[in-house]
């Protein structure tokens, strides 16, 4: 079966939703949203665990567009996020374009008719002139592979796919994992578990976060004071780039930045022996400067233990760490992240020549600007290499690359083309530069999620969001060749 399309957005997340409604609103009707969950939401459909919330404020993790007044708190809870994005979905009538339960397998472009293939699990397929990828960075679970995994006869699950079925009351849990979704679930369980065991291969770099309901005066001074909404998502992104600036400056601002955190977790560590496994090793702002008021006092629980050694195998009733302890425990939650640097893998994207967009990318990730391969055309990846943020909110980005994206096929549109593709020496030297940015900024200082396995940074921006808005307000059109 073949369904006509004319675009075809792969996901109906954050990015997804946004590169619709831009093409809508400026004449490109012919679209199809393509998504493997049920209903709409991306991330915030599938991270259910029990804590869930964003890190980045809500009136900066929002559209702008599409700004509420009503947010329950300063980070809201998933639900409320999950309850926007759909909302947003609706107003601007673009949940209508979305085929739920259509898991992508393959993109494939013919170099005769100059066309993508998309290709469903299910064996239906989508014909397209254009492309836009927004499966994120943050959508495909990873699980480390030990030795006896297998063997475990308690339950596993992974903490972005939650087993709500699953009662952990009076349970021994194991949590492997300390990230930012681990730092959000383990407080929220903690009181309700017999024991857990927070297995920890490094510590973190926190900053408080109290994120309590707004007072009813609060609530009805940002619905009702004019200019007070729009004052506080403009300090909020202030405030954001200024995380940006110490890790960008780790030995200036990022010092001053380091004692503040310095101060606010020995406030809060009282447990001199906690204090101790926890505490980061690290130049700060290297990995994810992390955001709780709650997670290291839930270590210092007397039901909680810590344990820093590595884990040397799975057993059928638990976990045997590098230190030839034995933890029995009834579930183990892996708090382990997502392939990050992988992007839309393990997707098969084919593009001129038959070339494998995984061969290209062998040496890691890149992108003109995050969004655009040679060799791709018409293809916009959403989120991509080295787009993602360390201090400010990747809704900003989104909607640079929505714009940009659009901006592109409105020029094969406005010349008669078929496809639009970026030249290679300007992807290349683009890249160059990108990476040479990094240079003297924390980033570089250790080992992270944001590296692939060469140890180049490829998931994060190296610059600031105005940086970003500024490369991305206007599509040079010479630098693409157009067919």
């Amino acid at each position: 079966m073949t369904s006509e399309g004319n675009i075809v957005i792969v996901g109906a997340g954050f990015g997804g939703i946004a590169a619709a409604i831009e093409l809508q609103a400026h004449g490109f009707t012919d679209i199809t949203i393509l998504d493997a969950a049920p209903e709409i939401g991306g991330t915030w459909f599938h991270n259910t665990y029990p804590g869930a919330a964003c890190d980045v404020p809500s009136h900066g993790y929002s559209f702008s567009f599409a700004q509420r007044k009503d947010w329950s708190r300063l980070c809201s809870p998933q639900p409320e996020i999950l309850a926007y994005l759909q909302g947003v979905a609706r107003e601007y009538g673009v949940d209508r374009l979305v085929q739920p339960n259509t898991e992508v397998t393959s993109c494939v472009f013919d170099d005769a008719t100059r066309r993508w293939t998309v290709t469903a699990a299910d064996g239906r397929t989508f014909d397209a002139s254009a492309i836009v990828m927004a499966t994120g960075q943050l959508n495909r679970p990873a699980t480390p592979r030990i030795e006896g995994a297998e063997t475990f006869t308690g339950h596993t699950f992974h903490s972005a796919r939650w087993d709500h079925d699953h009662d952990l009351r009076g349970k021994r849990v194991a949590v492997v994992g300390t990230g930012a979704s681990a730092v959000q679930f383990v407080p929220a369980i903690a009181p309700d578990v017999a024991h857990m065991t927070v297995f920890q291969r490094t510590g973190n770099w926190f900053m408080p976060r109290r994120n309590r309901p707004y007072p009813a005066p609060i609530r009805a001074a940002i619905r009702r004071v004019p200019g007070l909404q729009a004052y506080r998502r403009g300090f909020l992104t202030q405030y954001l780039e200024l995380l940006t600036a110490a890790i960008r400056n780790p030995d200036r601002l990022g010092r001053v930045v380091r004692v503040l955190s310095t101060a606010f977790m020995r406030s809060q560590l009282r447990d001199a022996d906690i204090r101790r496994k926890v505490w980061p090793d690290y130049t700060f702002g290297c990995k994810r400067v992390l955001f709780s008021s709650t997670y290291l006092p839930a270590l210092q629980r007397p039901n909680v233990d810590v344990v820093t050694a590595p884990i040397a195998r799975i057993t059928p009733t638990g976990i045997e760490d590098g230190e030839g302890a034995h933890h029995e425990v009834d579930t183990i939650i892996w708090a382990t992240g997502f392939a990050t640097t992988g992007f839309m893998f393990p997707m098969a994207i084919t593009g001129t020549g038959g070339q494998a967009l995984t061969d290209v990318w062998a040496k890691g990730p890149h992108a003109h600007l995050g969004m655009t391969v040679p060799g791709f055309p018409s293809l916009f990846v959403m989120y991509g290499p080295n787009t993602n943020t360390s201090g400010g909110s990747i809704i900003f980005y989104l909607e640079r690359q929505a714009a940009y994206l659009r901006q592109a096929l409105a020029a094969v549109r406005e010349r008669g083309a078929t496809t639009i593709d970026v030249r290679p020496e300007v992807e290349q030297a683009g890249d160059t530069a990108l990476q040479a940015r990094f240079a003297g900024t924390a980033w570089t200082r250790c080992d992270s999620w944001y590296r692939d396995e060469s140890g180049r940074i490829v998931t994060n921006w190296p610059g600031y969001m105005r940086d970003y808005a500024a490369a991305t307000e206007q599509l040079d059109e010479s630098e693409y060749t157009f067919t």
